[in-house]
């Protein structure tokens, strides 16, 4: 493990904390989802490595291990964290794996920056194109009153928000598809969270209009997604940036909640790995 300095501030420095199994294989850096942490990849970064992939993981700012600073938490700083990384590690013909949150570091991105790094993307129950229902995003699946009420609760109380919303993101029709020991681990990484970080980022995820950003994938693209995902719906994002990215491949996993790198990891990893294969 190590850290990277992704900001350089007149009076501190803000550093991510980093996971990179190492070796000469083909990197894959795997951005986490909201509120959690790099450490939910652990039921893909064994895989990927006995794969021969040198696998990445890092906390965002604000989150588990790394650095937790007042400011920063747009799409645009978090897209300049995952470029700093990069060129930190040095990393060549990289694919940027984006888990919910994640996709839009993804995007912005690929925005952002050239893709002469880059080797293809996946966007993974991810958010994009753009969450807000608005006049000009009518297929917006997330209204400005249950965003409002989102943010409520987890100021209200942030224990029994964590509680019912990690529940939520492993279940399909009320009924948990993964382990409790699971379920609480998934809490415990939401617990290392900055409240004022989730907010931030709870108000970037929720109103950033990446549709303007997909425009500028380049590089071959995956679109995963559960086809039961209640937290982030396939038919507001995964689809429509499938139809974003016209030579994008799209894979529903049949019965999977929003947590379907843990709840459906063996198709999750296997789909994962053949596209990577390409």
């Amino acid at each position: 493990m190590s850290d990277v300095t992704a900001h350089h501030g007149i009076f501190k420095d803000t550093h991510l904390h980093v996971d990179d199994t190492g070796g000469s294989g083909r990197p894959v850096v795997l951005i986490h989802g909201w509120p959690l942490s790099g450490e939910s990849w652990s039921e893909q970064v064994p895989s990927l490595q006995d794969a021969g992939y040198r696998v990445i993981t890092y906390d965002r700012r604000g989150f588990g291990r790394s650095d937790k600073p007042l400011t920063g938490y747009t799409y645009d700083t978090l897209a300049d964290d995952l470029h700093t990384l990069i060129d930190a590690l040095d990393l060549d013909d990289v694919t940027l794996v984006g888990f919910s949150m994640g996709g839009g570091e993804v995007a912005g991105y690929c925005s952002r920056f050239d893709a002469d790094r880059l080797r293809s993307v996946v966007f993974a129950c991810a958010i994009p194109p753009y969450l807000l229902n608005t006049n000009d995003n009518p297929d917006g699946p997330l209204t400005k009153k249950a965003a409002a009420g989102m943010a409520a609760a987890l100021t209200k109380d942030q224990d029994s928000f964590y509680d019912g919303f990690i529940t939520e993101f492993f279940s399909v029709d009320n009924k948990l598809l993964v382990t409790e020991n699971q379920r609480q681990h998934a809490l415990i990484l939401a617990g290392q969270a900055n409240k004022e970080a989730a907010l931030a980022c709870m108000t970037a995820f929720g109103t950033t209009d990446f549709r303007d950003d997909l425009a500028q994938v380049s590089v071959p693209a995956l679109i995963i997604h559960g086809d039961a995902d209640s937290i982030v719906q396939f038919e507001g994002s995964g689809k429509r940036t499938h139809e974003a990215l016209p030579n994008s491949q799209v894979h529903l996993i049949e019965g999977a909640p929003h947590g379907a790198t843990v709840s459906h990891s063996d198709e999750f990893n296997r789909v994962l790995l053949d596209f990577l294969s390409r």
